[in-house]
């Protein structure tokens, strides 16, 4: 009864509730209006809305492009590079001022666990992207002192703004400390775009997805046909990856 409940929920909340008011418009521009095209047109844009925002097609979407690299069960390295993603200004952490938004949260934790298996020294990189946010690579190097990470295993990057940035100033940082078999550690679905701007720097890395938002074996059920604003936020997070790395790849 309970997911019954949930999915007529589902319906209320965006972006269900715009979903059903274009099905309706349509269905009167058709019946009183006798315009068929506009609610033709209509009706397909609520279906592609509708197909953005549910999980049985995000799992698919999000799911190929986040298995594009497997987790390591042992990776090789001499440092460990973790790529911003988003940093929250201005708010009260436990030990200071800043936060990490949710993805970059995630990276760093994987950061590190992966440091105390391996000792490896860390490379932060990300910048202060708007005014309003918080310097990325600042807020990371804070968390990892208050986790006892000593100051002369970390590393960091503060001018980068975007991937393409990441990649371009962490190579003069690696160049500059004789690191040359780097572990990349991003979100899983940001890395494909993330190895490639590292390929258009020469450099090598050994990808380690993590912050998987989709579960490596989706299965269908009633939840997974609702509309919900989540899922066609991870939706759109893919086309913009695709779209990204195909600007990356081929435009830049």
């Amino acid at each position: 009864m309970i997911y019954i409940l949930k999915f007529g929920a589902a319906w209320i909340l965006p972006p269900g509730i715009f979903i059903l008011a274009m099905i309706g418009i349509a269905v009167y521009l058709w019946k009183k209006r006798n315009q068929h095209r506009a609610a033709g047109l209509l009706a397909a844009l609520s279906l592609v809305l509708y197909l953005a925002s549910i999980g049985a097609v995000s799992d698919r979407l999000m799911g190929e492009l986040e298995r594009t690299y497997p987790v390591p069960e042992a990776p090789q390295g001499d440092v460990i590079i973790m790529l911003g993603g988003g940093a929250i200004a201005d708010v009260q952490d436990v030990d200071g001022m800043g936060m990490l938004a949710q993805s970059p949260s995630s990276r760093l934790l994987a950061v590190y666990r992966l440091h105390l298996r391996t000792h490896l020294p860390i490379l932060l990189s990300g910048g202060q992207v708007f005014s309003d946010t918080g310097s990325e690579a600042e807020i990371a190097r804070r968390v990892l002192r208050s986790l006892n990470v000593p100051d002369d295993m970390i590393y960091v990057e503060t001018r980068s703004l975007t991937t393409g940035q990441n990649a371009r100033y962490t190579a003069e940082i690696l160049q500059r400390e004789g690191f040359v078999h780097p572990i990349l550690v991003t979100s899983a679905f940001h890395l494909p775009r993330a190895v490639l701007n590292f390929e258009k720097q020469g450099i090598t890395v050994t990808p380690y997805p993590t912050d998987f938002w989709v579960s490596g074996g989706p299965q269908l059920y009633l939840i997974k046909f609702a509309p919900n604003a989540g899922v066609l936020y991870t939706n759109t997070v893919y086309f913009q990856e695709k779209l990204r790395t195909i600007v990356t790849r081929y435009l830049e």
